[in-house]
């Protein structure tokens, strides 16, 4: 049951019942809020936020990842230290619809304080399960850029019809990060926000914002560079998290479910996803580390391809040492051995 956020001043209050009575608060990090007065206290949704801000912020802040590692942060549910530390946070990054709880945390405490990275690049049309096609890359991309779509839609059936209805309702990608130049912009609006909250420091937020760009785009022309020239450009995925990078790398996405990695397939979905691997003769079905690996074991077993992680990096997990840039370049070597590039 998610915690229901009370008003800022019953937070904080809550927050210091809780040290007083010697109950450790459930998060990555259990200092109190602004425990050093000589960084600023940043709060981040889950992983590539955490990422984003202590590149940018270097040692100047300090930040708390509200998501554990190893968990799936879809579905976290805050406890009163954790709605103690978003009401004490000088800046909070999150992205609004992505974690529920966390934006009614914000909607709550937040106030000025709230950075909603979603405000700074336009999102994606969330993909319904089926293809997401890319016709190339302009940059950034737009929406229409990016939309189901099959081979044949004359004999589309209705039940693939009824589940793209059912799971697009409107809804937005929220995996932005997938996209390392989308990233980089992100980061430069980061950079800003930490400015004004910090303005003595401003010059060094902006330096290390430019550093993290090179980084970025030196991830991307790797990708786009790797990426070039490949037997197979279809890959199939256990959801439908890799919008972004098969936008930007002319990639297709055959997703078993939609953006929800909670989702169970339909045996109608299981079979149509079953079908489009083998037309493409797909080698590879692609899991996630934070999920259930059973459904992308049984298509592979139909198939007969193997299984391999690709990771939206969503979150680390538990005994993961790298960070957003390592994880990134395994899912680069990953795919060309998936899809045969030379």
């Amino acid at each position: 049951m998610t915690y229901r956020t009370a008003p800022r001043a019953l937070a904080t209050a809550t927050a210091a019942l809780l040290a007083l009575g010697g109950v450790t608060a459930c998060s990555t990090e259990d200092s109190p809020a602004g425990a050093d007065p000589n960084r600023i206290d940043v709060v981040a949704g889950f992983y590539p936020l955490q990422f984003l801000a202590e590149q940018v912020g270097g040692d100047a802040v300090a930040v708390t990842n509200l998501a554990r590692p190893g968990a799936e942060p879809h579905d976290l549910e805050l406890n009163p230290g954790q709605v103690g530390q978003i009401s004490e946070a000088e800046l909070i990054i999150f992205l609004h619809g992505f974690q529920p709880a966390v934006d009614e945390a914000i909607d709550q405490n937040g106030g000025d304080r709230a950075f909603d990275v979603a405000t700074v690049e336009p999102l994606l049309e969330a993909a319904a399960g089926g293809h997401t096609h890319s016709h190339g890359d302009d940059d950034h991309g737009h929406e229409d850029d990016d939309h189901g779509h099959d081979h044949d839609e004359e004999k589309k059936p209705a039940e693939e019809a009824k589940h793209a209805e059912e799971t697009s309702d409107g809804a937005k990608d929220p995996h932005v990060w997938l996209d390392p130049t989308r990233l980089a912009t992100i980061g430069d609006k980061l950079a800003e926000r930490l400015g004004a909250v910090d303005p003595d420091r401003a010059g060094e937020y902006t330096r290390r914002a430019a550093a993290l760009r090179t980084e970025l785009e030196k991830l991307d022309t790797e990708f786009s560079e790797g990426l070039k020239t490949c037997q197979r450009r279809e890959i199939v995925v256990s959801h439908t998290a890799f919008g972004y990078l098969a936008q930007k790398y002319q990639l297709e996405q055959i997703g078993i479910t939609g953006l929800s990695p909670e989702d169970e397939p339909s045996p109608q979905r299981l079979a149509e996803v079953t079908e489009e691997a083998r037309e493409h003769g797909a080698t590879t079905i692609f899991f996630e580390t934070l999920v259930s690996p059973k459904v992308a074991e049984t298509i592979a077993k139909e198939v007969g391809a193997q299984t391999a992680v690709l990771d939206p990096i969503e979150g680390l997990s538990a005994d993961n040492g790298g960070d957003y840039l390592s994880v990134m370049r395994t899912n680069l070597q990953t795919l060309r051995t998936a899809l045969s590039c030379s």
